[in-house]
């Protein structure tokens, strides 16, 4: 609790109990990507009285802070992720729409490369594979 309370007030914003409850459904997540409909249903199942503006409102201002991003990817909803500064690429399963995260040294290599051979220098980017289970693998 006492690392929510410093990150809010790290990125100037009051300390709130929606903020606080909020905050602490991403962290008790570890590396999940939750819709704000997850976050609301999750807060309503620990009997906690926020409603869904409210949970749209604060993920508006974590995003604007900088403490989570949000997620667009094609054909779903918006999902929100803790920024934890450590840059990663995702992979969506079309069937079931999980969001996989990984990180690849040699695609960021070769993403490097190419951008220099045309005569650029990466400012940032986001890689996003739409992927379906191998025929017969049981992944989940």
């Amino acid at each position: 609790m006492e690392q929510e309370t410093k990150e809010l007030r790290r990125v100037g914003l009051k300390v709130t109990h929606p903020r606080m409850r909020i905050l602490q459904i991403f962290d008790e997540e570890g590396v999940q990507h939750l819709t704000a409909e997850d976050v609301y249903k999750k807060l309503l199942a620990h009997q906690e009285d926020i409603g869904l503006a409210t949970v749209y409102r604060v993920l508006t201002q974590f995003e604007a802070a900088g403490i989570i991003v949000k997620h667009n990817f094609e054909g779903g909803q918006a999902v929100y992720e803790l920024d934890r500064g450590k840059h990663h690429d995702h992979m969506i399963d079309v069937d079931s729409g999980k969001v996989i995260e990984f990180v690849s040294e040699e695609i960021e290599r070769l993403q490097r490369e190419i951008a220099a051979r045309h005569g650029y220098v990466i400012e940032d980017h986001s890689l996003v594979l739409y992927v379906r289970p191998k025929p017969g693998s049981r992944k989940g």
